[in-house]
C-alpha cells in the first residue's frame, strides 16, 4: 500500500483523527515502530514490506504535530564530514574557506566540522560561523561544555558515536563535564538568529559551504520549502549546500527547480551515516527513507549535499562516483538500535 493507493485528503483524515481525544492512528504508528525495529534487515528490504514501511512514513508525517528539537551529537555523519574536508582543503591552498552551519543548536555539529577539518592548516584558512535561534543553545555552544551523559539540554548522549581516542582528541574532562579544546573551540563566530532571515545572510555574506542539516525536518513542508529557498541564497556561486534531515519530497522539489547539482561522492555514505535518522524510520516523521536505486531520479533524492551555481573551486565532480571513495560509512557504524529523540 502506498499514499497514492489511497486519496491524500482520506488518509489525512483518519491521520488526525481522534477518539475519546486520543489518536488511534498513534497507537497504530507505535505498534508498527515496535515490530519495524525487530525486523530482520532481508524482511524489510523485501519489496511488499518496504512499500508498507513508505506507506506507514507518509503516515506518520501527516500524524505529527512537529515541533522544533535541539537533539544533537558530535560526529553524527562521518561520510559527511568526510565530504567537506574533501571540499575544504583545495579552497584552503588559495583562500580561507567559509562555512556557516545553520541550526547548530548546542554546538556538537559545528565543533564535528571544525574537528574533521583539523589538518588544514594554519588555523585562519577556515572560517566558521554558527547560527541558531535558541539562546539557550547557542551560549551552551559558545561556551563548549557538556555533560558526560545525557545532555540536560538537547536530552541525547552526545558521545554516543565518539570513540574513546576521539573523546580524547576533541575534549578535556573536567570532573562530570567535557569541555571542548582550545585549539578546536577558538575562532568559531556564533551568531543569534534564524536561518531564513535576509539580516542573517546579510550578516554572513556569501559562504562556501553552508551546512543547514536537522531541523527543516520540524517545520510543516510549505515552511520548510520556503526556508530552505532562501538558505540556498547564502551560498557562494560554486558553493554547497549540505541539507539532511528534511522531508526528501521537499528538498527534491527545491533541488529540481533551482538547478541544484548533486554531490556524486560519498552519496550513499552520507545517506546512511546517520543512523539516528535511518533507525526512525519509517514510523517517526523525522526518519530517513532506505535509498531506492529503481527511481530514476534517486541520485537528486537521496543526495544530501549539492552544488549551488557554477564556480571553478569545486572538490567535486558531481556527475560520477569516485572510484577512490572511502569504505562504506555502514560497515564502520555501530549498531544504534535504541530509540532517540527527534534529531536536531
Amino acid at each position: 500500500m502506498t499514499m497514492d493507493a489511497m486519496p491524500r485528503a482520506l488518509l489525512e483524515r483518519v491521520a488526525k483523527a481522534r477518539v475519546l481525544g486520543k489518536s488511534p492512528v498513534g497507537a497504530y504508528l507505535r505498534v508498527n515502530d515496535w515490530i519495524w525495529r525487530h525486523l530482520p534487515g532481508p524482511i524489510a528490504a523485501l519489496r511488499p514490506i518496504d512499500s508498507y514501511g513508505r506507506f506507514l512514513h507518509s503516515l506518520a508525517c501527516l500524524h505529527a504535530d512537529r515541533e522544533m528539537y535541539l537533539g544533537t551529537f558530535f560526529l553524527r555523519n562521518r561520510a559527511e564530514l568526510e565530504l567537506i574536508r574533501r571540499l575544504c582543503e583545495p579552497i584552503a591552498v588559495r583562500r580561507p574557506v567559509k562555512i556557516a552551519v545553520l541550526g547548530c543548536s548546542n554546538g556538537a555539529e559545528v565543533y564535528s566540522i571544525r574537528w574533521a577539518l583539523r589538518s588544514i592548516q594554519p588555523d585562519g584558512r577556515i572560517i566558521l560561523h554558527g547560527v541558531d535561534v535558541s539562546p539557550a543553545a547557542l551560549e551552551c555552544a559558545r561556551e563548549g561544555v557538556y555533560s558526560t551523559g545525557i545532555s540536560e539540554l538537547v536530552h541525547e548522549p552526545l558521545c554516543a558515536f565518539m570513540t574513546a581516542g576521539e573523546m580524547e582528541e576533541m575534549l578535556d574532562r573536567e570532573g562530570e563535564r567535557l569541555r571542548i579544546k582550545a585549539s578546536i573551540r577558538d575562532g568559531i563566530a556564533w551568531h543569534l538568529g534564524d536561518a531564513a532571515d535576509p539580516r542573517t545572510r546579510d550578516d554572513l555574506g556569501p559562504q562556501d559551504i553552508v551546512v543547514a542539516n536537522r531541523f527543516l525536518c520540524h517545520m510543516n513542508p510549505p515552511d520548510a520549502e520556503r526556508c530552505l529557498r532562501d538558505v540556498a541564497g547564502l551560498v557562494a556561486p560554486g558553493g554547497h549546500l549540505f541539507v539532511s534531515g528534511v522531508d526528501l519530497d521537499v528538498r527534491t522539489k527545491v533541488a529540481r527547480d533551482l538547478g541544484w547539482t548533486p554531490a556524486a561522492q560519498l552519496l550513499e555514505d552520507i545517506h546512511e551515516g546517520d543512523r539516528s535518522l535511518r533507525n526512525d524510520w519509517p514510523c517517526k516523521y523525522w526518519g530517513l527513507e532506505p535509498l531506492d536505486k529503481r527511481r530514476s531520479d534517486w541520485a537528486l533524492r537521496y543526495a544530501s549535499a549539492f552544488q549551488i551555481g557554477s564556480g571553478r573551486e569545486s572538490a567535486v565532480r558531481p556527475h560520477a562516483r569516485a572510484a577512490s571513495e572511502s569504505p562504506s560509512a555502514r560497515s564502520r557504524a555501530r549498531r544504534h538500535d535504541a530509540d532517540v529523540d527527534p534529531p536536531r
